[in-house]
């Protein structure tokens, strides 16, 4: 029998165990996916009561960026795969882990530790493999930061921490005046690394999009690469706020984004799902950014395909085959937190499904922000317009409150 499709029985020394480093949203839903599967499974965020917490064989609570103690997690629980699911990790003690055979790290040690920092991917990107991204410099510090917005990159430039996630630290710079608030916040939404952030040049494109791309073993063994239908985004200081698939493209721009997103997804090898931001302006296509795992535009994903990107990277990992197709037009719109507070509630639900084609995803955060997000609204339609008008309807009947 092919041994990967063995699966065992959880809670039992036969069991396939899978720990997740980040147990947000989307960690919650690769938890249920392999759950579904059969495998055992143990979330790890820095907080307690994650989302996937809340779903998992076990929880633990500590922090992911302290080498050590991330080790003697992984050497007590002895987890068969590491799904790492945020970039704040000691990347370089799972690449010693997966030297010494402890444990597979998806998609691999490397790809983990390029792409938790900024520079690392965008180098990988540009000076290694070629590809047509937007001008770029790193700073260290605000004089550099100047003198990069003076020089290489104009007056008009996004900055970002080398090291974040979710649009936290992002900013525009529309004049000079805005370059020393952009780095003091740039410096606050670190989440690693406080002293060097990322100024990119803006690209005057026409929409963005996540071109999710699946590295999965095909029947006989080898790796095959399959790819989703486009899914267009709309983001706000670097945060999506709603999404929807497919995206209307040229095929000379969907085939160059799949080139894009071939080329840097055979670099950073292994198994599993990869989401890769790409600018398309026409027929012309920059990369932005790839993360190796299921990404937040790609929830619409839930309604839309027959196997939604929670289920590919859950099989992918297992070494089972994948199913990428589209099953209908589908949209996702964000659900916010609107207040601060601890164990806030949601009315609105029954409006909200009464949506034709909706659903929603609560994510049950234990603290609520007002630009947190707290859940996601699904839903179909006979085209996009039709599901992005549905999805943000339905999201906005969801109200917050405190109880």
């Amino acid at each position: 029998m092919n041994k990967r499709s063995v699966i065992g029985t959880p809670l039992s020394p036969s069991a396939t165990k899978v720990m997740l480093l980040g147990s947000g949203e989307l960690g919650k839903e690769v938890i249920i996916a392999l759950q579904r599967l059969g495998v055992e499974t143990i979330a790890v965020d820095r907080y307690a009561k994650a989302p996937g917490h809340q779903v998992a064989h076990r929880a633990h609570v500590i922090n992911m960026a302290d080498g050590q103690v991330l080790r003697a997690l992984i050497e007590q629980e002895r987890p068969d795969i590491i799904v790492p699911e945020i970039e704040a990790i000691a990347t370089d003690m799972l690449v010693e882990v997966e030297q010494l055979g402890i444990a597979k790290v998806i998609p691999t040690a490397r790809a983990a530790k390029l792409t938790m920092n900024r520079e690392g991917i965008r180098c990988l990107a540009a000076e290694t493999l070629g590809l047509p991204t937007s001008p770029y410099a790193f700073a260290n510090s605000l004089d550099e930061l100047r003198a990069a917005i003076n020089g290489k990159i104009g007056c008009l430039g996004i900055v970002k921490p080398v090291m974040s996630s979710s649009g936290k630290g992002q900013s525009r710079i529309d004049h000079a005046g805005e370059v020393e608030a952009a780095w003091s916040y740039a410096a606050s939404g670190s989440r690693v690394n406080q002293g060097r952030v990322i100024v990119e040049g803006v690209i005057h494109f026409d929409y963005e999009i996540t071109q999710l791309t699946v590295r999965a073993l095909d029947v006989d063994g080898t790796v095959k690469t399959h790819f989703c239908e486009p899914i267009g985004h709309v983001q706000v200081h670097g945060d999506y706020v709603e999404s929807w698939q497919p995206q209307a493209m040229s095929s000379v721009a969907l085939e160059r984004a799949r080139e894009i997103a071939r080329k840097i997804t055979d670099n950073l090898g292994g198994l599993g799902s990869f989401g890769v931001e790409l600018f398309i302006k026409g027929d012309e296509v920059w990369f932005s950014e790839v993360s190796p795992r299921p990404h937040d535009t790609g929830m619409v994903t839930m309604c839309s395909q027959k196997q939604n990107e929670f289920d590919l990277h859950a099989r992918a990992i297992l070494g089972l085959p994948v199913d990428a197709s589209l099953q209908a037009p589908g949209a996702s719109a964000v659900i916010y937190g609107q207040l601060e507070a601890q164990g806030i509630a949601f009315a609105g639900i029954a409006e909200a499904l009464s949506v034709p084609q909706s659903d929603l995803r609560l994510f049950g955060k234990p603290e609520s922000f007002k630009r947190r997000r707290m859940g996601v609204a699904l839903a179909n339609g006979v085209n996009t317009d039709e599901a992005r008008s549905r999805a943000k309807l339905a999201a906005s009947r969801v109200i917050p409150i405190k109880e």
